[in-house]
């Protein structure tokens, strides 16, 4: 099994399993990132005098920023800042792991600025502010958004990651001189200067206390906005297309519901999602692994019992992964799941086509059938047009609301969106380049 973590413990002896254990333990909190522990199997049954005692009351000091060169570069980026006729904010995925997400907000409200949200901090940010503007992906962005966020004089990045990726293919039109980077401890001020040991949570709420208000961008962006249209009504026994899907799913989101996204089209087709507040969003893009969405999907539901989830799967990305549909049931989850099945690997195609990304169809909603084996409670449909998906969710929304909801949602192979196309044949273009020279 791969497990990408940050630490270990190996545990061949009951001499050091204590502290071990207990460094694992330590180090998953203060850095919140998974670490490994391997217990020998012989080991468990057996009494040792550390671990006869009560448990200690468990403490971690707390990680403090260096007060000094918090001051310092907070005045920099006030002076950066301040001076900008037109900046904007936008939050990136390493806000989760530095704990800074509210503390974003709180610079948000403070500032005036236009807010965006990089691609990999959906549900980060929250999409209800009123000067939410959406996703900034380059290119793919949200329609609006990369013109506000790529025009602007000066932008903070809070926690980002630039990969091929995010950038779609290193193609975004930032500018570094014009940019502050925020990271989980330390503050890059255009080329320079950079500031070390600066916690993001605390140069973000100091630095709301110390901007002045400016809403230039977010003035311009209302100028420019046009809302987005509804699309084309489908014909009665039409074939099913995503677009419709994606309006229905829409519908169904509120506080309660959480949206797991595969890899994929569901990435793009999810990006454009509006969450209600309350509503989780979890994606996978730093590794694009195909097959993540299903096992996330079963953790989350797990875990957040209060939400319902809601889960867009392409058949490919399902093959890798479809077992953990059997612990699901086990556990009575009551996730909606929308195998979207377009008979191949949609997204390599326009990344790299190839008979290989033809795949054997499967008997999908059979498979899950065979899962649930007469135990546990479960529903299948499988869909073709717009009204057998309106019945399935009315199943899935009503009598069967307690149950696992397995909806296979058959489309055609070329239906995909706009924002896949774009973004895969930048991505190609950007991943067959020649090498640079040495």
């Amino acid at each position: 099994m791969f497990f990408v973590h940050i630490s270990q413990a190996v545990v061949n002896n009951l001499e050091d399993a204590h502290e071990q254990i207990d460094t694992a333990i330590s180090t998953a909190i203060k850095e919140s990132k998974p670490v490994y522990i391997s217990i020998s199997c012989n080991l468990p049954s057996i009494p040792h005098p550390t671990f006869s005692r009560h448990p200690v009351p468990f403490f971690l000091s707390p990680r403090l920023s260096n007060h000094m060169n918090l001051e310092a570069a907070v005045e920099a980026a006030v002076a950066f800042l301040n001076k900008a006729v037109k900046p904007v904010l936008v939050g990136g995925p390493k806000m989760r792991v530095s704990k800074a997400c509210k503390a974003f907000v709180e610079l948000a409200d403070a500032c005036g600025y236009p807010v965006a949200a990089m691609p990999s901090a959906k549900g980060l940010v929250p999409e209800h502010h009123s000067r939410f503007i959406g996703t900034y992906w380059g290119a793919v962005s949200t329609p609006f958004c990369a013109e506000i966020v790529e025009s602007a004089d000066a932008y903070l990045f809070a926690g980002p990651i630039f990969n091929d990726y995010s950038s779609v293919g290193y193609s975004l039109l930032i500018k570094k001189e014009k940019a502050i980077i925020v990271q989980p401890e330390r503050v890059v001020i255009g080329h320079g200067p950079a500031f070390g040991c600066v916690l993001m949570k605390d140069f973000l709420h100091a630095l709301a206390t110390r901007l002045k208000k400016n809403t230039a961008a977010y003035e311009n962006f209302r100028r420019i906005y046009v809302p987005p249209g509804e699309p084309l009504a489908s014909e009665p026994g039409e074939p099913l297309r995503v677009n419709i899907l994606f309006k229905h799913i829409q519908a169904m989101l509120s506080g309660n519901t959480a949206v797991i996204a595969e890899t994929g089209d569901s990435w793009f087709n999810c990006q454009k999602l509006k969450l209600p507040e309350g509503c989780g969003y979890e994606f996978q893009m730093q590794y694009g692994s195909i097959g993540w969405a299903v096992g996330a999907t079963l953790g989350y539901a797990q875990a957040a019992k209060d939400k319902r989830v809601i889960a867009c799967i392409g058949d490919g990305s399902f093959q890798v992964t479809a077992q953990e549909v059997s612990t699901m049931l086990r556990w009575e989850q009551n996730t909606i799941i929308f195998l979207i099945n377009n008979g191949g690997y949609t997204i390599e195609v326009e990344i790299h086509d190839g008979p290989y990304n033809v795949i054997k169809n499967w008997n999908y909603t059979g498979l899950v059938e065979a899962f649930h084996n007469g135990e546990g409670k479960c529903y299948t449909a499988k869909v073709r047009t717009e009204e057998e998906l309106k019945e399935a969710l009315k199943a899935a929304l009503g009598p069967k609301k307690d149950c696992l909801c397995f909806i296979e949602v058959i489309v055609h192979k070329d239906d995909t969106s706009r924002e896949l196309l774009e973004w895969g044949s930048r991505v190609s273009a950007a991943n067959s380049r020649p090498p640079n020279p040495q």
